[in-house]
């Protein structure tokens, strides 16, 4: 017998795997709104413009943030609720999440929209190198848990 990794009579992967990408994607936003735009006050998510643009498009951002884990987490409650969480497959989305987000911001908002930079006045280099090692690093252990996930029967 055969196992199909994306077929479960029980629990519904790709719903488990997409609400928890979706928790991932705010819990990284989240995290790098409050310690880089508010703790540390090294950029806005919108650097270019007057401070209050700034300040406003960070509580877009927060508003986004906060959207993400909400449906997100009522998501894997609803599924958990009717016994059709995969947990194994919700770890692997919540990491690849974190992850793609990450690396999202270090890529896309970074060096081609150029909304921001990590840190201004020093060499971003260092900065972005770290921020996408990072990324990578979430996107690693997402593929490890989607790997695992593979081989292990739905749970």
């Amino acid at each position: 017998m055969t196992y199909d990794a994306n077929k479960s009579d029980i629990h519904d992967i790709e719903r488990s795997r997409w609400a928890a990408v979706l928790v991932g994607i705010g819990a990284m936003a989240a995290l790098d709104e409050i310690v880089f735009h508010q703790l540390l006050q090294w950029h806005h998510f919108f650097d270019f413009s007057t401070p209050a643009f700034g300040i406003l498009s960070d509580g877009l951002l927060h508003a986004f943030e906060l959207l993400a884990v909400v449906v997100g987490v009522f998501l894997l409650l609803e599924l958990s609720q009717r016994g059709r969480l995969s947990v194994a497959w919700a770890k692997a989305g919540f990491f690849l999440g974190m992850g793609g987000f990450q690396l999202f911001d270090g890529l896309i908002n970074h060096k081609i929209l150029r909304l921001h930079q990590i840190r201004y006045g020093v060499d971003p280099l260092m900065y972005d190198l770290v921020w996408n090692a990072f990324a990578i690093g979430f996107l690693l252990i997402g593929a490890w848990f989607w790997r695992r996930a593979r081989v292990l029967p739905a749970r």
